[in-house]
């Protein structure tokens, strides 16, 4: 068998050799790769590539582990949230660029690669529309894709957007390696108004095109409506936002409506740790499935595991978020009446914390997590203390219990990636219509049916000015969609992060006391030194390999 395959292994590369010298003496077809002229006359290869465009490239090293990122979390291991307030990675992999305020046309970090593969993305959902009316597909289901393609166009711009401010809009183009570099279209930026009139524009085609669900001949996790209104009210509440500020909130808050009033999407009963697990969930409007060994999801509970338990311990929730959590009757730890006890501090909190942060003694896989020293075993002093949370907190959001940490490759990774969920919409909503017109009615219903579902003995809002309903909701936001991508955003269109991100990256140092009442004593440590933000920040800058091959005719953000 050998000797046949080294035959074998010949012929192809005398082929080759021979071929290199008469260009028609040996035809080998590639298996690999799909040409053009097959998608121009196979409609099941053209659905497949329409489907293939909800994913990406991967452009650097562990991004999605070699498997194609999706629209967000481009990343398995260092997750959004680490370079935020949220958490910290313990690995860094290029996530302490953007904590320590390093930030650089040529030193991106993990930020590198939002606008190559977005206009990409762009070409190839470009490159579809411009053959598409000449397969053969029923009209129905040609709009469907059209449909689609412009869903996914419209996602990548928005994208471009909450990252670098005002994009290059291509329209239709189609672009090549041979296309002028001399052409102003390539590379001269639209302001932004420009750049979400024109998304959010091509989000109302999109869901003019697309069915309200899925049936049995679209498979979930493809466009709907719904997800098509959702990009357009999240796009449009930032465009009200502070940091923008070329929109107006009763748009934003309209937009919103739009989606609650489709009467599709509802709040996850089944338990709010339990909703991130659940694949048909009636809260989720656009999601990325999986199944089980499918890369880069097989590893959440591997990546992110306490190391005693055999995990790395990658994205560690941070004291400063931990703080946040209210207590279960609704008042924050600073009030001297919430009950809030430093050396108890677990105890009687939001119903969220739990579901999100493991902690010192927190219950975990029939055991507990142990960061105390000396001698717990996910402290620095136990097994692969390399892997040790660097602020004394494990996440537990995301992660199935079910799922082994050792060995998970063939076993684990069918929960799905939530891109957008009814609580969003909720809270876009509220946020809009409060700063449109104060805390109306559909405020406290919309922001407290997200509260009731966190936990029964969480008070519902009443009696709040406008600006202190403004606080609240950032609350909501900040617990509800802790982990989800949200934060890095919020805390920028705001205009609030030269508070939020110059603040020291905090964590807890747990020591046995056997004097106190919990066995043992708390106190707040710095987990990740320099921590910083500068004013050219709130917009990322365009990688310089981006504007080195535009002969300089991209121009940079401000600062950088």
């Amino acid at each position: 068998m050998k000797t046949i395959k080294y035959i074998i292994g010949c012929l192809v590369l005398c082929g080759v050799l021979m071929t290199s010298c008469k260009k028609n003496f040996l035809s080998i077809n590639p298996t690999d790769k799909v040409t053009s002229t097959s998608i121009l006359t196979d409609t099941s290869l053209f659905e497949a590539y329409v489907i293939n465009r909800y994913l990406g490239v991967t452009l650097q090293a562990k991004e999605g582990d070699g498997s194609p990122p999706g629209f967000g979390r481009g990343f398995e291991y260092a997750l959004w949230s680490s370079v935020t307030d949220e958490s910290i990675y313990t690995n860094n992999d290029g996530s302490w660029v953007l904590q320590q305020g390093q930030l650089a046309a040529d030193n991106t970090g993990i930020a590198g690669t939002i606008w190559a593969r977005s206009y990409r993305s762009i070409r190839e959902c470009n490159y579809a529309l411009s053959i598409i009316n000449g397969l053969p597909l029923s009209a129905g289901h040609k709009t469907h894709l059209i449909g689609e393609l412009e869903f996914i166009r419209a996602f990548r711009y928005h994208d471009v957007i909450r990252n670098y401010g005002g994009v290059v809009l291509m329209g239709d183009k189609v672009t090549d390696l041979n296309s002028n570099l001399q052409d102003p279209s390539l590379f001269n930026r639209a302001t932004l108004a420009a750049s979400i009139a024109y998304t959010s524009s091509q989000l109302d085609d999109a869901a003019s095109k697309l069915p309200l669900d899925n049936g049995a001949t679209w498979a979930l996790g493809r466009a709907t409506k719904g997800a098509a209104l959702a990009v357009k009210s999240r796009l449009l509440l930032y465009a009200a936002s502070p940091l923008y500020s070329v929109g107006t909130w009763q748009d934003a808050a309209a937009a919103a409506k739009a989606v609650m009033d489709l009467g599709k999407y509802s709040l996850f009963q089944g338990g709010y740790s339990q909703l991130f697990l659940t694949p048909d969930a009636g809260e989720i409007i656009f999601e990325r499935l999986y199944f089980p060994n499918t890369a880069p999801h097989t590893r959440l509970e591997l990546a992110n595991g306490p190391n005693g338990f055999n995990g790395w311990g990658g994205n560690t929730p941070l004291q400063n978020l931990v703080d946040d959590y209210e207590m279960d009757n609704g008042k924050p730890i600073t009030d001297a009446t919430s009950g809030y006890d430093p050396q108890n501090p677990y105890v009687n909190r939001d119903a969220r914390f739990y579901a999100t942060i493991l902690y010192n003694k927190a219950p975990y896989r029939n055991s507990t997590v142990d960061v105390f020293l000396p001698g717990g075993k996910d402290s620095n002093q136990g097994p692969s203390n390399w892997n040790t949370s660097l602020t004394g907190y494990y996440l537990r959001k995301f992660l199935n219990d079910n799922y082994p940490i050792d060995n998970p490759w063939s076993v684990a990774g069918a929960q799905p990636w939530i891109y957008f969920r009814y609580a969003e919409i909720l809270l876009n909503y509220a946020e809009a219509q409060n700063e449109a017109a104060g805390p109306d009615a559909s405020v406290y219903q919309a922001i407290n049916s997200v509260r009731a579902r966190a936990s029964v003995n969480m008070p519902p809002l009443a009696g709040l000015s406008q600006s202190e309903m403004r606080s609240a909701i950032r609350y909501e936001r900040r617990v509800e969609l802790a982990f989800e991508e949200h934060r890095f955003y919020d805390v920028r269109r705001w205009k609030i992060a030269t508070q939020t991100e110059n603040v020291p990256a905090y964590g807890v140092a747990v020591t046995v006391n056997g004097g106190s009442p919990t066995g043992f004593n708390y106190a707040q440590k710095v987990a990740l030194t320099s921590r910083a933000f500068k004013d050219q920040e709130y917009w990322l800058p365009i990688p310089l390999s981006e504007i080195q091959a535009s002969n300089g005719q991209l121009k940079q953000n401000p600062g950088y």
